[in-house]
C-alpha cells in the first residue's frame, strides 16, 4: 500500500511538472492587470501603499530571461570604469528617485503615473482571457499521458482551475474598471468600454496565439507588431477567428460577471455595478 501511494504521488508530481512552468507564468501575466485594476480603480490616488504596489508590479513584469543578469554584470564589468557611464547611471537613479517623490506629491505627477498604469493595464489585459486558448495543450497531454484516471482526476481539473482563474482575473479587472466609471459619473460608458475591451482582447489573443506576439513586443518591436498585425487583420480567416473569439469573450464575461457579483455581498452604500447592462 505504501509503495503504491509513493508511486501514485510520483506520477501525479510528474504530470504536474509537465505544465507547471507555462501555467504559472501565464497565470502571473493574467493577474498583473488584476493587481493594476485594484491600484488604478479601487485605491485612492494618494494612497502610498497602492503606488508602491503598482511599482512592484511594473518591476515584476520584466520577462524571465536568464541572460539578463549575466548581461547586467558584464555591462558593469566592461563599463563601470568609465566615469561618464557611472555619472549617467547615478544621474538616472537620482532622477528616477526625484521623479517618484514629485509624482507622489504633485497632482500632475499622480495623473501621469495613473495614465501610465492605465496603458500598461490594457496592454496586459488580453493575457487573462488568453488562458482560454491554452486548452489546446490538453490535447497533447491526453496523447502523452496514458492513464485515464490521471487525466480525469488531475489533468482536466488542473486545466479548469487555471483557465477559470485567468478568466476570473479578466472579469474582476473589468468590474473594477466599471466601478471606477460609476464613481466618476460615467456609468453610461460601462457597456461600451466592456464591448470595446472584448474586441481589443480578441485581437490581442489572435496576435498572441497565431502570430506569437507578446506584451513585450509593444515596447521592443512596435513597428513590426503593428505592421504585421494590421496586415493579418485584413484577411478573411483572421477576422472570422477574432469575431468568434469576441463572441466567446462577451458571452463568458456576461455569465461569469453575473455569477461573481451574485457571490459578492455588497455592503450598504457601495457601488451597484448591476446597473450596467452587459
Amino acid at each position: 500500500m505504501k509503495a503504491e501511494l509513493i508511486e501514485l504521488t510520483a506520477r501525479v508530481s510528474q504530470v504536474l511538472q509537465i505544465n507547471s512552468t507555462w501555467m504559472i507564468w501565464n497565470l502571473f501575466l493574467a493577474f498583473i492587470p488584476l493587481v493594476l485594476s485594484i491600484w488604478l480603480f479601487r485605491n485612492r490616488p494618494y494612497n502610498i501603499g497602492s503606488w508602491a504596489l503598482g511599482f512592484l508590479v511594473l518591476f515584476a513584469c520584466v520577462p524571465p530571461n536568464r541572460n539578463y543578469l549575466g548581461a547586467f554584470f558584464n555591462f558593469l564589468k566592461n563599463h563601470i570604469t568609465s566615469i561618464s557611464t557611472l555619472n549617467i547611471a547615478l544621474f538616472s537613479i537620482f532622477g528616477l528617485l526625484a521623479f517618484g517623490i514629485w509624482a507622489s506629491k504633485s497632482k500632475y505627477g499622480i495623473t501621469a503615473l495613473w495614465w501610465l498604469g492605465f496603458v500598461i493595464f490594457y496592454a496586459f489585459l488580453p493575457n487573462a482571457p488568453y488562458l482560454l486558448t491554452d486548452i489546446i495543450h490538453l490535447i497533447d497531454d491526453i496523447r502523452t499521458i496514458q492513464s485515464v484516471w490521471m487525466i480525469t482526476l488531475v489533468v482536466i481539473p488542473l486545466y479548469i482551475f487555471v483557465i477559470l482563474a485567468g478568466f476570473e482575473a479578466y472579469v474582476v479587472s473589468l468590474i473594477n474598471l466599471g466601478s471606477y466609471l460609476h464613481r466618476i459619473g460615467k456609468s453610461q460608458w460601462i457597456l461600451g468600454v466592456e464591448i470595446t475591451t472584448h474586441a481589443l482582447s480578441a485581437i490581442g489573443i489572435y496576435w498572441g496565439r497565431f502570430l506569437r506576439f507578446n506584451t513585450w513586443d509593444l515596447v521592443t518591436q512596435p513597428d513590426y507588431l503593428l505592421t504585421r498585425g494590421v496586415e493579418e487583420l485584413l484577411g478573411k480567416q483572421p477576422l472570422v477567428i477574432i469575431a468568434i473569439t469576441f463572441a466567446i469573450l462577451t458571452g463568458l464575461y456576461w455569465l461569469i460577471k453575473k455569477v461573481t457579483l451574485s457571490l459578492v455581498k455588497q455592503p450598504s452604500g457601495s457601488i451597484n455595478i448591476r446597473s450596467a447592462k452587459s
